[in-house]
């Protein structure tokens, strides 16, 4: 009988977290009877009812939490009895708050995603970086985005909040006012509706008003990063960056900043992508002002490359394999 692999998922909105956590589950039912605990996440559902008996059962289980909210549901049910070896795998880059921490000693094995991660997290942990879908991030030819009539895009996606570096890439699109076919999307969820303003100021500023377009998060994220010849990534700190490999996936050719999140091991610069130190408007611009002019290339095809070889979500769900079945209950 195989041994049973629970991924939990408990919030409102669909994130990089949701499409990490649906990139690995396929490859797991070979090993592991497999389930999804949770919502707004797509895989074999559990119900409570059947979790509560399983947990009851003698059979080997393993948990698979992201959040803290979903540690600590598992860790009451733990309380009550219930018996499992638990995995949590912490997503941020920054220090963890002391409840985070807390809450991560409690966890039987600890997961982070990039070495400056695991530097920063303090408790003992194994790094497993994230992996794209290949197949579901592919190029395709002729997307067409709607409303969008511009020839080319750059697309920009993500949160929409200071960290993620949008004001440094408004500056640098200036350059788009002297290049009509080309337009920039930016595509995420915005925080704060005065820091949109505040970058729509800047695009009626530079002159390029009619060529900017914001979007709100949206399940069709493929046929962006598909529709556009550039990606941006100007962020000053990430987790991992999984737009970034997504992207990459897709064919676009992708601009991001130098040692952020896993931007400079996914990217060797001017062979698969490009890298800028963040905030720095000016060397954005000068990157993105060569590519629309075709002073040097896009390197959509060869990012393609990287990922299917070093980053699929099978050398994910492979290395997490390992891992479940390097721990007994």
């Amino acid at each position: 009988m195989k041994p049973i692999l629970i991924h939990t998922h408990f919030h409102k909105r669909r994130t990089g977290i949701t499409r990490s956590v649906e990139n690995v589950l396929p490859f797991f039912n070979k090993k592991f009877e497999t389930y999804i605990y949770g919502f707004n996440v797509k895989g074999n559902k559990i119900s409570f009812a059947k979790l509560k008996s399983l947990l009851r059962s003698e059979r080997k289980i393993i948990v698979h939490c992201h959040r803290n909210n979903e540690i600590i549901r598992m860790l009451f049910y733990r309380f009550l009895g219930a018996k499992f070896t638990l995995f949590a795998t912490r997503h941020a880059e920054t220090v963890p708050s002391g409840v985070t921490k807390f809450l991560l000693k409690k966890v039987d094995k600890v997961i982070t995603l990039i070495e400056s991660m695991s530097e920063h997290l303090g408790i003992s942990n194994t790094i497993v970086s994230h992996g794209v879908d290949v197949h579901l991030f592919s190029p395709k030819e002729e997307v067409k985005l709607p409303h969008i009539t511009q020839e080319n895009i750059i697309l920009c996606a993500g949160r929409v909040r200071k960290a993620k570096g949008h004001l440094t890439l408004m500056e640098a699109a200036k350059i788009l006012k002297d290049h009509k076919k080309w337009a920039l999307v930016i595509v995420g969820k915005v925080d704060k509706p005065l820091f949109l303003q505040e970058l729509k100021a800047i695009g009626e500023k530079n002159g390029i008003k009619n060529q900017l377009y914001f979007i709100d998060e949206t399940s069709e994220i493929i046929s962006f990063y598909q529709a556009s010849k550039i990606t941006v990534v100007p962020s000053f700190s990430e987790g991992f960056s999984l737009v970034t490999a997504e992207a990459m996936s897709c064919g676009s050719s992708v601009i991001a900043t130098k040692n952020v999140g896993v931007h400079s091991s996914l990217i060797s610069h001017a062979k698969n992508g490009y890298l800028f130190e963040s905030g720095n408007v000016s060397e954005l611009e000068n990157l993105l002002l060569q590519s629309i002019k075709k002073e040097i290339p896009l390197l959509g095809k060869q990012a393609r490359e990287e990922i299917i070889v070093n980053w699929s979500a099978k050398k994910e769900a492979d290395h997490l394999m390992e891992l479940y079945e390097s721990i007994n209950n």
